[in-house]
């Protein structure tokens, strides 16, 4: 730690916290505010939302008995000062870089982390989960899920309310109500939300603390009293939260540690069986003035200078694949007033905040809910409309049976613009596009393919515009392109038809997306050996290239396929094709490069490629393996 903080330089674990006061409790959150911006802002990371959640951080751990009482952050983005509290206050540092701490909680990582989480609106189900384990094992212990108003959106979260409603079984959820996700919240339950603060039931601190103090210890006795009737018909009386079996208490200021220690305290200690529902506001960036003032208060930061909040940009001039995307989207939209565009709570990360300023009545942002935005916009396309689904390729893990269902079997033309295929660095696993290729190449009807860089990315996006019987997917990887030149918006692609970007002799190889750079490094060395390469960009993983392959597999020794995603994709589908032709018994050598069978943590997507095995020194090494040379690799620094 940089810093002589008076208590947080005490502070190694809650434990620790429960020595101090509680009218100094402040003074701790003060400090852990300072050291999470002065950490983040040599690490990057999620800081908005972290600064927010201070003082609930700060509580939580004062008042529960942690890590026996159990604490579930919601997808995550809020648990730096969770992690400062919790024995890992000297590696805070080390956030989202390679050996260090994960963004987001990890049960590898520490006891205090109950649950691993990075996706939105997992903590209900999995604390109610927690909780109804613990009432099988006759175990007291507390339940706490801290989920935001953006994650409470989702389908899952009310799955979870239902049931644990339905449950009477005793757990804590707190609602985190910053108007704030990672975009402005959309939808019925922002507008519901936005109703209860706009009333007259946000109470002062006084109030607050006489309303809960009565309303608790009347609500837990045999007779509930005048106190609690004002309580509920004031504050929770045919609200959304009581009507699912919740006993609502709030909303309160998340940030006013006199309110919050009182409340926690009473929810601690009561005999209520079912579940309670904390609503707290709170302001995202809090305390930070860049923060507070940022349009989306700090979200996801790179490194920053504290005294100016200005952030370490990317010094390529090279524009990033999202904005080729949204970019050329623009243009189709255009001339078609069919295509329309959707969005999963993500519109600055998909681009679609750049086709929204131009369309905005044919941008549909439908929050977290990545299930009804792929049914959503099978809907559109029975009305021969044109939508385009851009969603990270690890949040439409989240709607697969909708894509399977709803879009697949119905064969139904909605496009797929999958971003952050492949490893994206510091967010780790949980965001990792590992799967797509091989959960999209498996259904029937679906053209599956793969941009090599920006200027193929167009003209998989032209493509698609024409895709009207069957849906289609197109994925690109996280960050800039290559700095090759865009073709028009009329240049497209034949279905189905790769293209050979080099001719050799020996061996081919097949890529299936953006490792083709890697694979000409390679190649380069390879001349140098005296071995030439035939080096196809395969652009569909389905439909294969049939005729392609099959002229390769008779005309080289050997063939290696390379693909930035999980065994079961491309690779995969030409190995069948070869063996259902019987090429393989002809002698024909073949070799599949493809993510490893194992969960990659976080680190540069440099390294996490090397680790891999998919960079070019390791390109170089299979084809030499293949080969069965004697030649050396000499390893690249």
């Amino acid at each position: 730690m940089r810093n002589n903080y008076q208590f947080l330089n005490n502070i190694n674990f809650p434990s620790d916290l429960k020595k101090i006061k509680e009218h100094e409790l402040q003074k701790v959150a003060d400090e852990l505010r300072k050291e999470t911006i002065d950490a983040v802002s040599e690490t990057g990371g999620h800081l908005g939302a972290s600064l927010g959640v201070v003082e609930l951080s700060v509580a939580l751990h004062y008042i529960f008995d942690t890590p026996k009482d159990k604490l579930i952050w919601d997808v995550g983005h809020q648990c730096y000062p969770h992690k400062i509290l919790t024995g890992r206050k000297e590696r805070i540092r080390t956030l989202r870089k390679g050996g260090g701490l994960s963004g987001f909680t990890k049960r590898k990582e520490s006891e205090y982390d109950p649950f691993g989480a990075a996706h939105s609106s997992t903590s209900i189900s999995s604390a109610l989960g927690i909780a109804e384990a613990n009432k099988l094992s006759n175990k007291s212990d507390n339940v706490i899920a801290v989920i935001g108003d953006g994650a409470i959106s989702a389908g899952m979260a009310y799955e979870a309310m239902n049931n644990a409603g339905a449950s009477h079984t005793k757990m804590i959820v707190i609602l985190n109500d910053n108007d704030m996700s990672i975009a402005k919240p959309v939808g019925a339950m922002g507008t519901y939300l936005a109703k209860i603060f706009s009333g007259k039931i946000y109470f002062s601190l006084r109030e607050t603390i006489k309303l809960i103090t009565s309303a608790f210890s009347k609500r837990f006795s045999a007779k509930a009293g005048k106190a609690e009737d004002l309580f509920r018909s004031a504050v929770t009386g045919g609200t959304l939260f009581s009507s699912l079996g919740f006993y609502y208490i709030g909303p309160i200021d998340g940030h006013d540690l006199n309110s919050l220690i009182p409340i926690l305290k009473n929810a601690r200690d009561s005999k209520h069986e079912g579940p309670i529902l904390i609503h707290i506001k709170t302001k995202k960036g809090k305390g930070y003035s860049f923060a507070e003032k940022a349009k989306d208060k700090y979200h996801g930061v790179t490194k920053f200078n504290i005294n100016t909040g200005e952030q370490v940009k990317s010094s390529s001039k090279v524009p990033s694949y999202t904005k080729v995307f949204a970019n050329t989207l623009v243009q189709h939209a255009k001339k078609d007033s069919k295509i329309v565009a959707i969005t999963a709570a993500m519109p600055d990360g998909t681009g679609l905040d750049i086709f929204r300023e131009e369309f905005p009545d044919r941008t549909f942002d439908v929050g977290i809910a990545e299930q009804h935005a792929v049914t959503f916009a099978a809907g559109l396309a029975t009305e021969n409309y044109k939508p385009y689904a851009a969603i990270y390729s690890t949040f439409l893990q989240r709607a697969y049976d909708q894509v399977v269902h709803d879009v697949a079997i119905q064969s139904l033309p909605v496009r797929f613009a999958i971003d952050r295929a492949g490893l994206v660095g510091a967010d780790g696993p949980t965001h990792a596009g590992s799967f797509d290729i091989t959960y999209l190449s498996t259904l029937p009807n679906f053209i599956v393919m793969a941009a090599s860089d920006e200027s193929e990315l167009v003209k998989m996006i032209n493509t698609s515009t024409e895709i009207n019987n069957k849906p289609c997917a197109f994925r690109y990887p996280r960050g800039s392109g290559i700095g090759s030149v865009l073709p028009s918006i009329n240049e497209k692609i034949e279905i189905g038809k790769s293209r050979v970007v080099q001719e050799g002799k020996k061996l081919a190889i097949l890529n299936f997306g953006a490792r083709l750079k890697e694979t000409f490094k390679a190649s380069d060395n390879l001349k140098k050996k005296g071995i030439n390469l035939t080096i196809v960009d395969a652009r569909f993983a389905k439909p294969l290239d049939e005729n392609l392959i099959w002229q390769l597999a008779t005309t080289h020794e050997a063939i290696v396929t390379i693909e930035e995603g999980s065994i079961g994709g491309f690779g995969s589908h030409v190995i069948d094709f070869l063996s259902k032709k019987g090429l393989i018994d002809r002698n024909l050598k073949f070799r599949s490069m493809t993510l490893p069978d194992i969960f990659i943590d976080q680190d540069t997507p440099e390294n996490m490629y090397k680790f891999s095995n998919l960079d070019s020194n390791s390109i170089e090494e299979k084809v030499l393996d293949v080969l069965n040379s004697n030649i050396v690799v000499q390893k690249q620094k």
